[in-house]
């Protein structure tokens, strides 16, 4: 029998899971789940049991009727979507469960374009900057000492990424002049450096993460998704652009799950007003809110609520502890001096008796981390480090995936620019001309134009008009000459290329150029992961860029280098090129082998151990023991930050996001002197606010 109810069909005992989730659920979650269709807004605070609610919610629509494939599950981590799907196929199948459209905005937005046949190819975040660097660096700002200095290309960049997600449909100049009413004299060249790069990345058919978004906004204006029920997890997160295409769906049911106290986005463009604003942009929304907490004793939810309360309450909440055994009282630690800190902490984990997995070291800001990394490594505990820069995203990581992206797609104008723009003298403006060049000498074939160049091209650089306005200038006056090069020991065939006739491109750049036209002609003999990224490590040009890359980690303020540092350096780099080798031997196929490496680098290089995290790293997950180091004034909260944008509101969300990560055991530390930088520092307010310190002692 099947009868029709809130735009859901209703199947009567058909398809009934075994084990329906309601059973184990409270009643707060319970009439969440069960709520009509229409626009919900479920209020759930740290340890509350979002995900089961999450997951009651969609085994709640299989069960009455609502296809798989009707529903999307949007969430900010693709391992959070994994987990919940996880779930689901627990309760039906995992056929059922597979068809459910679900992961992070983006990553939905990319399947969805894929489905539709949409002619694109996804670059990694920092790819595409650096084109936009190369095409920032063709121009020329006028000198205005009585002005404000421009942007840097990497700052244009990320201010215009930032401006994408977060713009309330301004223009980049307006929108500019709002940030930084300064920068509004460079706006005409900003905006034509932005249109050109735009216009590339469309010739090539490349996108980054923030394109996905905006091309698949762009769609939805003729394009219509049969979902039933969008399903929306971290909504305190979610930033304009993204909340515009949640509208754009038009969705028939919105079910939004969130936190506003653990809203800790904003400076990548999140808005809180989004979910704080829920009730009033749907005028006939419901709002629930769960109040159980599971995860933390009652003495560390106490401490966290006592901070968020200096908050604003946007919707009233009182949180009940569910658990009742294992209580300990938060302990604070205070030091005369900051590495003392950390080998306390080091000494305390290694007469620990919880398990290292289960143990969190959690800090404000990346640089802390260090410290106590060090002093664990002494006490001979394993740590794995997340939130700092990942292995696939070091330079010598990227730099052999791009050589080996080259043997699959030779015309990569991305990974082409970031191997020579390493070269002397040669820099991301110059790789692009010289890719270009090579381009045009092989009739369109990269390799072509490297090893078999049309001989009847003697000229490959195209002189640029100049415009003055726009901050362009002529670059190519008078083609150089490749005389310079003669004593350079170069096979003929390289010295006849007219590439060398760049002329800007010196003795350095050239012998760099050559290195890589020798290793590349020792590629083509194999098609094996691990011979060529053995013959990659092993090569002149990796070896220029070890060089290279330890001298500049090692040079100290006063242009020394550090010969110690530098071997440690070489080291490292040495250990990350041997860790590369050790994952190759795992593919037979090279395209298999780059994609397993870009897509899922992060999780290959994570180890087992004590986890160090930043704030922004833990946000989701939750151990027994935590301890939160460094929380002096400046560093927690952020003062630097807070200078640039940010609020104290935000800094408080981030320790009470800090603090409800732990379930058993809590420790709060600061010190009161580093003795390398010469600095005090005061406890941090927030420690105050928890009733830790009634003041500071002298």
């Amino acid at each position: 029998m099947i009868i029709f109810q809130n735009d859901f069909i209703l199947y009567k005992n058909i398809h009934k899971p075994l084990n329906m989730p309601l059973s184990n659920l409270n009643q707060e979650q319970k009439e969440a789940i069960l709520c009509k269709s229409g626009y919900n807004l479920i209020i759930a605070s740290a340890g509350t049991g979002k995900t089961s609610t999450i997951v009651g919610r969609i085994s709640h629509l299989l069960n009455n009727g609502v296809k798989p494939n009707e529903i999307l599950l949007l969430t900010f981590t693709n391992k959070a979507a994994s987990e919940m799907v996880s779930r689901v196929s627990n309760i039906f199948s995992k056929q059922i469960a597979k068809e459910i459209m679900a992961g992070t905005f983006h990553s939905v937005s990319y399947k969805l374009l894929k489905e539709l046949e949409i002619n694109i190819t996804l670059k990694q975040p920092n790819e595409l900057k650096t084109l936009f660097k190369s095409i920032y660096e063709k121009r020329v700002f006028m000198d205005r000492s009585d002005e404000a200095n421009p942007y840097d290309g990497g700052y244009l960049y990320d201010m215009y990424s930032l401006y994408l997600n977060s713009n309330n449909s301004e223009d980049f100049t307006s929108w500019l002049k709002e940030k930084n009413s300064t920068q509004e004299i460079y706006s005409l060249i900003y905006e034509d450096v932005i249109d050109e790069f735009n216009n590339l990345k469309k010739q090539y058919g490349y996108v980054n993460f923030d394109d996905l978004l905006t091309t698949m906004l762009e769609i939805l204006k003729d394009k219509r998704f049969n979902f039933k029920e969008i399903l929306v997890d971290e909504y305190q997160d979610t930033n304009p652009l993204q909340g515009r295409l949640l509208d754009a769906f038009l969705p028939q049911s919105l079910f939004c799950v969130g936190d506003y106290d653990q809203s800790i986005y904003a400076f990548n463009g999140s808005d809180i007003g989004i979910i704080s604003s829920f009730s009033k942009r749907y005028p006939d929304a419901n709002v629930f809110t769960l109040r159980k907490n599971y995860r933390s004793t009652k003495p560390i939810l106490d401490l966290a609520t006592k901070v968020i309360e200096h908050n604003e309450r946007i919707y009233p909440k009182k949180l009940e502890v569910v658990r009742e055994q294992n209580i300990h009282l938060p302990k604070l630690l205070a030091f005369d001096e900051l590495f003392s800190q950390y080998e306390y902490i080091s000494e305390l984990i290694s007469k620990s008796s919880t398990e290292h997995s289960e143990i969190a070291i959690i800090y404000r800001n990346n640089s802390s981390a260090d410290g106590i990394e060090a002093n664990l490594r002494e006490f001979g505990i394993p740590a794995k480090r997340k939130g700092g820069m990942s292995f696939f995203d070091s330079v010598e990581v990227k730099f052999i995936l791009d050589i080996l992206v080259l043997q699959v797609i030779s015309n990569d104008m991305m990974a082409f620019i970031h191997i020579v723009e390493h070269g002397k003298g040669i820099g991301k403006a110059i790789a692009k001309d010289i890719f270009d060049a090579l381009i045009k000498l092989g009739n369109g074939n990269l390799l072509n134009g490297l090893f078999y160049p049309n001989k009847d091209i003697n000229n490959p650089y195209e002189t640029k008009r100049k415009n003055q306005q726009l901050g362009l200038f002529d670059d190519f006056i008078e083609l150089g000459t490749v005389s310079k090069f003669k004593d350079c020991n170069f096979e003929e065939a390289f010295l006849g290329n007219p590439i060398l006739k760049h002329p800007k491109l010196g003795v350095d750049g050239a012998k760099y150029i050559y290195d890589l036209y020798l290793l590349l002609k020792q590629l083509k003999r194999t098609k094996n992961p691990e011979t060529m990224v053995t013959s990659i490590s092993s090569s002149m040009i990796y070896s220029k860029l070890k060089d290279m890359l330890s001298t500049k980690r090692a040079t100290q303020k006063d242009g020394t280098v550090n010969s110690i540092q530098k071997t440690k350096s070489l080291a490292k780099i040495n250990r990350k090129a041997m860790l590369l080798k050790n994952l190759s031997r795992n593919f037979s196929d090279l395209s298999k082998f780059i994609n397993s490496m870009i897509l899922g680098g992060s999780e290959l290089s994570e180890g087992e151990g004590v986890n160090l995290l930043s704030i922004h790293a833990s946000k989701g997950l939750e151990f027994k023991e935590v301890y939160i180091i460094d929380l002096m004034d400046g560093r927690f909260p952020n003062r630097k930050l807070m200078s640039k944008g940010g609020s104290l509101e935000e800094e408080r969300r981030l320790f009470y996001v800090a603090v409800t990560r732990a379930k058993d055991i809590l420790y709060l530390s600061f010190a009161k002197y580093d003795k390398l930088k010469k600095t005090s520092f005061v406890a941090s307010p927030f420690l105050r606010e928890a009733g830790m310190i009634i003041e500071d002692k002298e």
